[in-house]
């Protein structure tokens, strides 16, 4: 069992930065892929970015080279830095775990989730 809480959503204006941090419990951390989603109010869970339990990462287009996922195996955080915001990033960000190694893009292949944190972009 892994619980999962995220950190460190807020407000922002267009074209700023904030770092999401989202801490794992459990001696298993390692373990497990690591993966961000966002959901906006009226559409489905959207995938962001995933990283494997050694680091390799993969990204949705949509963020590519805006947002950066790290892990920190010895704190069992993972986290998520978004930069260059846009009004579009608006959404409710959840971390989740997943056995597959190096992650995946599809919300029903993860096996844990945190409650999520709000990120709200203005124009």
């Amino acid at each position: 069992q892994v619980q999962l809480v995220e950190s460190g959503g807020g407000l922002v204006q267009a074209g700023g930065s904030l770092r999401l941090s989202c801490a794992a419990s459990g001696r298993t951390f390692n373990s497990y892929a690591m993966g961000w989603f966002r959901q906006a109010p009226g559409k489905e869970r959207e995938f962001v970015a995933t990283v494997s339990w050694s680091g390799v990462t993969y990204y949705a287009d949509s963020v590519k080279g805006r947002f950066t996922i790290s892990r920190d195996n010895a704190k069992n955080t993972v986290y998520l830095q978004l930069n260059s915001l846009k009004p579009e990033d608006t959404a409710v960000y959840y971390c989740a775990a997943t056995t597959r190694h190096y992650g995946s893009q599809y919300p029903g292949e993860y096996d844990f989730w945190g409650q999520g944190t709000q990120v709200t972009v203005s124009s």
